[in-house]
């Protein structure tokens, strides 16, 4: 009976053991978009269940109701370990990264966000060191371009326009590029834009693509868009993990994980906003909202007072190991190449 009992025992200690061999890593996901935009929606649990298949259930993730940080924090919060996994907008974190910064140099970005987005991970690849060092990088991505907006009945159709303007714009190229040029700039997180332009803080606006325009309810407030023939401006993000957390995964589970993130998820979340303005553009069309293509003289003189932010990346890029031309070149190069 004793040696009945003993057997029992171990039995159940192995299965324990078993189990916790086979235990699961669960992984928070923070999204600091709207519980309804498609980055909460779609994005994010799209790329957890591939998560899910790839590590055969071992590795599986939630993403709270509402956002754990401000938008300016994800880094941050996945650094500290309040989230597991979240995704950064690269333009509030410039004074610790630089390479993921080339995306948003002004008049070189397409319609072509899955280009971009590759690009810029093979630009990663090959030019950029690890500026993360307390998270573990797992996918960059950029989004479809930003335009010029008029929220009065006069359209932005010079440089005497946008210097008679108060403008909103989102931090970084953009911002550098307005103040150069003489705007009044209020600069803050996309998310924070309605905010500010509803409440007639400014009357123009820089930064986000129709979607954006669109998902913060700023249709309303938007009387024409000015378009370039070459893109102003698009955003690129990073998705990062905890490096703790990251850790506690197998070599074979992180091999796994990777082939699901990288250029893989930056293609895949791209595509959404692509998706997302040819819808968000018939509903311009709908609210009637002008769509003003921009006089060859206003973008040249446009281009002109962007170039310094351009040179004063890549300067940036150079201080902090990269080769700032090359990488430059590199990037644009590959776009042009990948782009439909």
């Amino acid at each position: 009976m004793k040696h009945l009992v003993r057997s029992l025992l171990c039995g159940v200690l192995l299965i324990g053991m078993s189990g916790i061999a086979d235990a699961q890593t669960r992984l928070l996901v923070n999204c600091f978009w709207p519980p309804q935009h498609y980055v909460c929606q779609s994005v994010l649990p799209t790329w957890l269940k591939e998560v899910e298949e790839a590590t055969e259930g071992r590795v599986t993730g939630i993403i709270p109701p509402k956002s754990l940080a401000a938008p300016p924090e994800q880094l941050n919060a996945v650094e500290k370990g309040i989230a597991d996994v979240a995704p950064q907008f690269n333009g509030l974190i410039q004074g610790r990264v630089t390479g993921p910064l080339v995306a948003m140099n002004p008049f070189i970005a397409t319609t072509d966000a899955p280009a971009m987005s590759e690009a810029l991970w093979e630009t990663r690849n090959q030019f950029f060191p690890d500026e993360m060092e307390s998270a573990h990088l797992l996918s960059l991505w950029v989004i479809t371009p930003a335009e010029l907006y008029s929220q009065t009945d006069t359209p932005l159709t010079s440089m005497d326009d946008l210097k008679s303007r108060k403008i909103w714009a989102l931090p970084g190229a953009l911002a550098a590029t307005m103040k150069a040029i003489g705007a009044g700039v209020v600069s803050g997180p996309a998310v924070q834009a309605n905010e500010i332009i509803t409440r007639g803080v400014v009357d123009a606006h820089i930064g986000l693509s129709p979607t954006a325009v669109r998902d913060f309810r700023l249709i309303p407030y938007t009387k024409s868009m000015t378009k370039f023939s070459d893109s102003i401006y698009s955003t690129s993000f990073s998705l990062v993990m905890n490096k703790d957390k990251w850790a506690e995964i197998s070599p074979e589970d992180q091999e796994a994980i990777m082939n699901v993130s990288g250029p893989h998820f930056g293609r895949m979340a791209a595509g959404h906003w692509v998706e997302a303005d040819q819808t968000a553009l018939v509903e311009f069309e709908k609210a009637g909202i002008e769509i003003i293509d921009a006089e060859p003289a206003f973008e040249e003189a446009f281009k002109e007072a962007a170039s310094a932010v351009t040179e004063q990346w890549i300067a940036k890029a150079n201080e902090a190991g990269i080769d700032g031309q090359a990488a430059y070149d590199f990037y644009v190069s590959r776009v042009q190449e990948l782009s439909k």
